[in-house]
């Protein structure tokens, strides 16, 4: 099996960035969603993406307009889009021919058939991510630490290119990969001290178990 790809996502900080690139990531997710605690200016991720030219830079974002989605994608350099709100597939279209890049779509998974609800739904987008769906109430569609059943892809597998996310850590990550056979692996809760603020140690633990899977 191919090794997973790991993205490291809602840096904020030069510090992380850097880990990142030192640990050997291949991508990172910069997140321009106003109620998330890894939320990045324009301005910061102007900086940190002028600091890594050549790591994938994949843009975070819930039901934005055209005009924050058109800074973010200039100030940052992104080479993906990732829609984590209530976008539909028109959404996804029509962002894929305004910028000219892959666009990414979250999903919120319970059971197998959620899986297969969301393949054909999103059939053209360029990737799948599969999350544990929101708690009730919850202020955040991802990046809530919590994980889904991941035995329920033995019944559906995307029939596009997929990620997996969703409570993902240190400790978990090698299982996941050797159970689902994620062809992309996502974290961001799981390699923080804290909500938003990132581990140097955590991040290169993180991509080194993944790497051993």
């Amino acid at each position: 099996m191919a090794r997973s790809r790991v993205k490291i996502c809602g840096v904020t900080t030069p510090e992380a960035l850097v880990a990142c690139l030192s640990a050997g990531a291949d991508a990172v997710g910069f997140n321009f969603v106003a109620a998330s605690p890894r939320l990045l200016s324009l301005e910061g991720a102007r900086g940190l993406g002028a600091r890594a030219p050549h790591l994938m830079k994949v843009g975070v974002f819930v039901d934005a307009d055209d005009s924050l989605l058109d800074a973010a994608v200039r100030a940052a350099g992104l080479n993906a889009i990732q829609l984590q709100g209530s976008e539909g597939p028109e959404r996804v279209a029509a962002l894929k021919a305004r910028h000219g890049l892959p666009v990414w779509k979250a999903v919120g998974v319970r059971t197998a058939a959620d899986i297969a609800a969301a393949s054909r739904r999103y059939a053209d987008a360029d990737l799948l991510l599969l999350d544990a769906k929101p708690p009730e109430g919850a202020v955040l569609t991802g990046g809530n630490g919590l994980r889904f059943d991941w035995r329920i892809l033995d019944e559906a597998r995307p029939s596009l290119p997929w990620a997996l996310a969703g409570g993902l850590t240190v400790e978990t990550v090698a299982e996941a990969i050797v159970r689902t056979g994620a062809p992309m692996v996502d974290v961001a809760s799981g390699v923080e001290d804290a909500p938003g603020i990132k581990s140097v140690a955590k991040i290169a633990a993180f991509v080194e178990a993944a790497r051993r899977a």
